[in-house]
């Protein structure tokens, strides 16, 4: 395994120059110091609280936001001035043209105004208003942990995008944190809340699929020339030079964890990774770069195309997770549930199996199902969801839901101890690549919790709503 010392201080020098607006550039990385090795798992920390699991904080009126990274954030911006309950006070980044745009949104939408930031430590002064409830960070990965921190500490709720952390102990810190502060910390992992991740979810509630056994998701998008762009994704590229394994495996591994229960009855055990060479970014540069020194450095990028991750849960279940944004490939998360009973996938082309058949049902029965099993939160927020947009609709059914959940004092769908689980892999995967695959186990955030936690059911919205 490599050292947890060094691994961070890489992930911060990847990350160097970048905030917000994400302005470094390659030919001011620094070369990465060796690798160091050691064995045996993480030592987890002694905790400073009680657990979160399940937990409920003071239903709020009105859901009072500071957003922090427009980038990505500007379409939060877009989806929560549409939720009823959200108010955006505050929203920050360097790009003053990203703040004027957010705010015609607001604007537009029937809001009143939110205070402007666009100071490097501005997000700070977000973070030490009174007058806020929830930080939603859209910043780069590298500041993901420190405004979380910084957020709890100053009493409000965190969102974070993904991953939320880069290291093993930065995902401790967030657990600590929020255990210590009795507030929540939530990942806005959005493909949990895509409309077949849903289905697939309440099938799996619904024992359509028997025992759920084993589950494959992935992040293959195709990235090479938005990798190369001197922007906001420098920080991607830099990441490349000093790291390899998974970069991003949440958005594929979120939504079958969330079926298997991991966390809740159920988690990951042990890993074993294994990544191919790197070759598509250097050949990208060379073919479509003249004169630029990113050539070069594209000659020592750790990160492999490739990256495969399989995983062993503590009930003897097994998980694939993959990553490639280098290869020239159609978009796929794959998310594939295999059962006793049958199985779903979902990329190239949804697909269904059950029962004792060995072929895919056709499309009328397939169709029967899914209307049978759509989500309640699907059926309830569905159209609005696709007018108002995010990847289809399931950013806002994310952001609806958080909102939801924060106004009512229900526990949030996705916990602290999610958040860092499934961004664990981030270095977990790289340890084990660095080490030919060896297993690495993945420490136990909840440290025991996750035996007497049961799966989070499906939600009855019209329960819930009317009683």
């Amino acid at each position: 395994m490599i050292d947890r010392r060094h691994f961070l201080k890489s992930s911060l020098l990847a990350g160097a120059g970048t905030f917000l607006g994400g302005r470094a550039a390659v030919s001011n990385a620094r070369t990465p110091e060796p690798r160091v090795t050691c064995n045996g798992d993480d030592d987890p920390p002694v905790r400073k609280g009680e657990s979160v699991m399940g937990l409920c904080c003071k239903p709020l009126d009105v859901v009072r936001i500071g957003v922090i990274g427009l980038r990505r954030g500007g379409r939060a911006v877009e989806r929560l001035s549409q939720i009823e309950g959200a108010e955006i006070v505050a929203i920050c980044d360097l790009l003053p043209e990203r703040v004027a745009a957010s705010q015609a949104v607001i604007k537009k939408n029937g809001r009143k105004p939110a205070a402007e930031y666009t100071g490097e430590e501005d997000w700070r002064k977000i973070c030490e208003r009174d007058d806020i409830d929830l930080i939603y960070n859209a910043t780069p990965w590298e500041l993901h942990v420190p405004i979380a921190l910084y957020a709890m500490d100053h009493g409000k709720h965190a969102a974070i995008e993904v991953p939320a952390a880069l290291t093993v102990k930065d995902c401790w810190a967030l657990v600590d944190k929020s255990e210590e502060t009795r507030l929540h910390c939530m990942m806005l992992e959005n493909c949990c809340y895509d409309f077949f991740e849903l289905a697939t979810l309440n099938m799996a509630r619904q024992g359509v699929f028997g025992e759920v056994i084993h589950a494959e998701g992935a992040y293959f998008h195709q990235l090479r020339a938005e990798k190369f762009l001197k922007n906001y994704k420098q920080w991607r590229l830099n990441f490349s030079i000093y790291h390899t394994g998974n970069p991003y495996p949440t958005h594929g591994l979120g939504p079958v964890a969330q079926i298997m229960g991991i966390n809740q009855g159920d988690r990951m055990e042990y890993l074993s990774s294994v990544s191919t060479d790197q070759y598509g970014l250097h050949k990208w540069a060379k073919e479509n770069l003249e004169n630029d020194e990113r050539i070069t450095a594209s000659e020592r990028y750790k990160l492999g195309d490739v990256n495969t991750t399989i995983i062993r849960t503590a009930k003897g279940k097994t998980i694939m997770i993959q990553h490639d944004t280098t290869s020239p490939r159609p978009y796929s998360r794959i998310h594939l549930v295999q059962g006793t009973e049958g199985m779903a996938v979902k990329y190239p082309e949804e697909k269904i199996a059950v029962g004792a058949k060995h072929s895919f049902l056709g499309k009328e029965e397939q169709k029967s199902i899914l209307d049978k099993y759509g989500h309640p939160l699907s059926r309830y927020l569905g159209d609005k969801a696709r007018k108002v947009g995010g990847h289809g609709g399931m950013d806002y059914i994310m952001d609806w839901r958080l909102i939801y959940c924060l106004r009512n004092g229900f526990p949030l769908d996705q916990t602290v101890y999610d958040a860092a689980a499934w961004s664990s892999l981030v270095e977990l995967s790289e340890r084990s690549v660095l080490n030919r695959s060896a297993s690495v186990p993945v420490p136990d955030f909840t440290r025991g919790a996750w035996r007497d936690a049961q799966p989070w059911p499906v939600i009855d919205m019209d329960q819930v709503l009317h009683g």
